[in-house]
Order: structure tokens, then C-alpha cells, then sequence
């Protein structure tokens, strides 16, 4: 890189809009849409789709909600124009769909496009040549007239086509390609004489797209330009503004959102964000930003990995792990200090509550996300991340010393391997650490309970250690006091209990009981065991063994 940039390049201009007016604007409502997937994201893919992966896209862009759909560019080749065809000759198209064709200003092309369009029901021709002042010198050789008069020459044979096929309902979208670096004053003007011959009515619907065909600046810049067109076309109630945003700079989804809060009707793009360079605008996470402020986007995401799948088989191309709303990992906490704000909101809400989530903005289910995938652990998460999978995995509610416990637990493991642990080893290490494991090493095998004419409660209990039984028997002010004044002749060694908590599995009467003991030793450490049986009192008594078995 260049020590000194500003010898090589220089800023692109700005626009003097001191009254603007979009920043004081608030998203109320979703654009229109146009998916652009089959057009210009197809033309993007290293090996463009075959018609199968196309109509699997078509399909998937339908079940989505889209009305407005751009097909295919079908002078461009023969691929493109069949599937047009195909899409119209096997009624594939809905009535309330429009699909949209993409032609450049030359008579031939614009002849075939309308020759694949015969029979549609609805279509919208979409014109477009660059305007700009690099691509008038370097790419065209044109001055100004002659790239208005090639753009109103082809808007009148457009004009001429629909006119001769008048079962279709048509619709002309007019691009002035290369507009975010185009003169705002030029722009106009060629839009000015455009609508002129075309003449927008509600008999002839019209659209003028205000492309940023390459992102030069920032996103309010953009803003400030589609503003000002907005404030000095002389047909703005009569047309449909649009916008198609790149993502060369990596602001096309903040390029969006200010030009529809500066005037713009509709915006162009692609699911996740396909397109050439760096891409066009993500439709997916445009929409879902409006649906996170309560806004209906009027497309359906509901089923998010099935999107992402299709989007992925088509395109050939991975959607990212990270990628806003969508990625696999977009929900999802490593981070202690994340996973304990989650749990915290997760403990606190309420049925029918507004979300008020810490680090999720939406409910991940309303996209067919499961929960399994909010919180994962690795060697950077905290005692919330393992009590969380362990409750919703199993229904264990942890005490948080028993949280603070495992957590250290979990560390050195996750240390010593330097990976994720799985919901599966996570259990599994639960298990093996607190005593749930098929042969403990002190194992509950019978006991009964008698009281005694002092008040207290007498326990005899029969005990499986290392394959022989041993007989255990105890007196005290309870069923644990009595269990410890029995094992510690046994164990040689005082106990001390020093938390004890209960809760059922489930809400039914049969349902079983889990205990979590936590035992002190004199030298002052202190040992947690877990019990889960059919009874509390069974469960209490499994869960002390449990926790001094390791001692035994």
C-alpha cells in the first residue's frame, strides 16, 4: 500500500444538501422488493445456475413472499431466454407476481427480450446504459445527448413493444446505471427525458432506479443524492423510485436504509448478498433489521436454515457463519459474560412479554432457530454457559455454587483440548464429576426410616461399595443428619453438609426429583454430589453418597 494514497486517488465529490431531511425520517414500513438472485446474482456465480437450480431458487423466492422477481438478462444468452420461457409456458408464475427481464439500449436485444416475454401475464422491462462521466469518456466515447438520445431511442422501442402486446401488463424500469458517481443535475436530466417519452400513468407504471453500481462514498452521501432527485424530478408522484446498492465499500445494507428513509419506494438485491465484487445489498438482513424494530418486512423468514440451504446449494457459495440473522453462529454466545446475561433474560421472562433479550435482539425460534444453538461453551465461556445447557438439555436447575463448581471443571477441560465441548461431553463430564453414572462409588441399594420416641429419626440403609454390601445406620434431627451421623464412621472422616437444594423434573406427580448436596471437609474442601431417583428422599440420600463417594 501506498504511503501517500492521496497522490493515487481522490475522494469522490459529495453533494451540497445542507436542509436534507431523510436524518429526522424513520422506517415505518418495508419497501417494495425485487430479488435480483436470478439475474444479477446469477451472473456472478463462477458456474452460473443450470434451469434446475433456477427454478429451485424460483420457488424458494416465492414461498419467501417475493412480488417482484428479475429472471434472467434473455438476449444474453440462451440459457437465460429459455428459462423465461419456461417460467411462463409451464405457468409458473402467480398473478400477483411480476418478473422482470433485463435489456441494454440496443434495438436487437431489446427485440429478443420482449420475444421471450410473449404470453406473461405480467413483466417489467428493465433498461439500463451508464450515464456516468468516466464511463461517457473512457468506456463509450459519448457526450451527454448522445447518451440521452440512446436511452429515450430505447425507451420508445419499449414503448412500441408493449404497445403491440397488450394482453400483458407491463411495467418499465429505467436505470441510469452508474448513478451514485453520475452529475446529480445530469441524472436528472436523463431521467427527465426518459419519463417523457414513456409517459407514467397508472396504465403504464414506471420505475426509475438510482443504482450505487459501484460504492465511491459513504452511505449518506447516497442518501443526500437520492434525496435530491426525489425533491427535483418533476414526476416523483408518478413513478416508482427505486434502489440497487453494492456493497463495494461494505455499507450496501446502510445505503439502503438511508436512501428509503431520503425517498426511495423499492430496493433491488439478493439473499445474503450475492453479486458481483463484494456483492449486491442483502435482502435477508435489510428485512430482518425491520422486523427486529417491529416493522413486518412482508417477506417470510420462518424457516431460516431452509433458506440458507437453498440459497447455498444453488449458489454454490457458503452464507457465513456470522453473517447477520442467518449465519449458524449468529445466536450464539461463547462468552461468559454474554452467556450469563442470556441465562439472566432467559430466568426472567414471561409468557407474552415483549423480547427484552440481552444479545438477541429477536426471538432466534421465530426463524426456526432452536435454543440448542444460543449458548455453545469453549474454554472463553463462564458457569451460565454449562447451567444453561444443562437445564435446557435436562431440566436441572443448578445452584450457583454448583454453576461456579462445574464451571472450573469445564474449564480445565476445555483448556486441556482447546476445543468446543459438545452438549453430549458436556453432560457426560456432568455426569462422571456429580455421580450420575450407572455404578456410583457409593450406591444406594434399600433403606427404611424409624422415628424414635426422642424425636429423632433412625435410617438403616444398605450400601453397594466396590461390589459388597455394607450396612449403614444412623441417628438424627432428619433424613441427611442421620445419613451423615452413619457415614462418617464409615469414611473415617467428619462431613459436614453445607447446601442442600431439591426440585422435581417436570410437572407431573410422578414426576421424578432431583437433590444437589454440597459436602464440607474439615481441611475446608468441599465436594458436590447430584441425586435424580423416583423419590426426593431417595434422590437426597444418592446425592450425599455422591458427594463423599469421591472420598471414600
Amino acid at each position: 500500500m501506498l504511503t501517500h494514497p492521496a497522490e493515487k486517488y481522490r475522494p469522490s465529490p459529495v453533494l451540497a444538501l445542507p436542509d436534507r431531511r431523510w436524518p429526522n425520517n424513520t422506517l415505518t414500513h418495508a419497501p417494495r422488493w425485487l430479488s435480483t438472485d436470478l439475474r444479477d446474482g446469477n451472473q456472478a456465480l463462477a458456474e452460473p445456475m443450470d434451469a434446475e437450480r433456477k427454478l429451485q431458487f424460483w420457488d424458494l423466492l416465492l414461498r419467501c413472499g417475493f412480488k417482484e422477481i428479475e429472471v434472467a438478462f434473455p438476449s444474453a444468452s440462451q440459457t437465460d431466454f429459455n428459462f423465461v420461457r419456461q417460467l411462463i409456458d409451464e405457468n409458473r408464475i402467480p398473478e400477483d407476481v411480476t418478473i422482470q427481464v433485463l435489456t441494454q439500449a440496443r434495438d436487437d436485444l431489446i427485440l429478443r427480450t420482449f420475444e421471450s416475454l410473449q404470453g406473461a401475464h405480467r413483466a417489467t422491462v428493465h433498461l439500463y446504459n451508464a450515464t456516468a462521466p468516466l464511463f461517457r469518456r473512457l468506456v463509450f466515447g459519448m457526450e451527454k445527448a448522445q447518451v440521452v438520445a440512446l436511452a429515450t431511442h430505447a425507451t420508445r422501442l419499449i414503448r412500441q413493444q408493449c404497445e403491440c402486446q397488450p394482453e400483458t401488463l407491463w411495467q418499465y424500469e429505467y436505470s441510469p446505471e452508474t448513478f451514485c458517481f453520475t452529475e446529480p443535475e445530469f441524472a436528472l436530466e436523463i431521467c427527465e427525458a426518459v419519463a417523457a417519452v414513456w409517459e407514467p400513468c397508472n396504465r403504464r407504471p414506471m420505475i426509475i432506479n438510482l443504482p450505487a453500481t459501484v460504492e465511491v462514498n459513504t452511505p449518506n452521501v447516497y442518501a443526500d443524492q437520492i434525496e435530491y432527485f426525489c425533491r427535483h424530478f418533476s414526476r416523483r408522484n408518478e413513478v416508482c423510485i427505486s434502489v440497487h446498492p453494492h456493497n463495494d465499500r461494505g455499507t450496501g445494507v446502510a445505503s439502503a436504509e438511508l436512501a428509503v428513509l431520503a425517498g426511495a419506494d423499492r430496493v433491488e438485491g439478493c439473499l445474503f448478498g450475492n453479486g458481483e465484487r463484494t456483492g449486491n445489498v442483502c435482502l435477508v438482513t435489510l428485512a430482518m433489521n425491520l422486523y427486529s424494530q417491529g416493522v413486518d418486512p412482508q417477506l417470510d423468514f420462518s424457516d431460516m436454515k431452509q433458506v440458507v440451504e437453498v440459497v447455498e446449494s444453488c449458489n454454490q457459495l457458503p452464507v457465513h457463519p456470522r453473517h447477520p440473522w442467518a449465519g449458524s453462529l449468529a445466536y450464539t454466545a461463547f462468552s461468559g459474560s454474554h452467556q450469563d446475561a442470556i441465562k439472566k433474560g432467559f430466568d426472567a421472562r414471561k409468557p407474552g412479554q415483549r423480547w427484552e433479550m440481552p444479545y438477541l435482539p429477536v426471538d432466534p425460534q421465530d426463524i426456526g432457530c432452536s435454543y440448542e444453538a444460543v449458548i455453545r461453551v469453549n474454554s472463553q465461556s463462564g458457569k451460565s454457559g454449562s447451567a444453561w445447557l444443562i437445564e435446557q438439555n435436562h431440566g436441572l436447575t443448578l445452584p450457583r455454587a454448583l454453576q461456579q463448581d462445574f464451571s472450573q471443571h469445564v474449564q480445565r477441560e476445555t483448556d486441556g483440548h482447546g476445543r468446543e465441548m459438545t452438549h453430549n461431553a458436556l453432560w457426560q463430564l456432568f455426569r462422571a464429576r456429580y455421580g450420575l453414572v450407572p455404578h456410583p462409588a457409593l450406591l444406594l441399594q434399600d433403606y427404611k426410616t424409624e422415628s424414635q420416641h426422642n424425636g429423632e429419626l433412625l435410617l438403616q440403609a444398605t450400601l453397594l461399595i466396590n461390589g459388597e454390601n455394607w450396612r449403614l445406620l444412623g441417628s438424627g434431627n432428619g433424613l441427611l443428619s442421620a445419613a451423615v451421623n452413619g457415614l462418617t464412621p464409615l469414611l473415617r472422616q467428619p462431613w459436614v453438609i453445607k447446601d442442600y437444594h431439591e426440585h422435581t423434573l417436570g410437572e407431573r406427580s410422578d414426576s421424578r426429583s432431583v437433590a444437589y448436596i454440597r459436602c464440607l471437609l474439615p481441611d475446608g474442601s468441599s465436594q458436590w454430589g447430584v441425586g435424580i431417583e423416583s423419590d426426593v428422599s431417595r434422590a437426597s440420600l444418592q446425592a450425599l453418597l455422591n458427594a463423599v463417594g469421591s472420598k471414600a
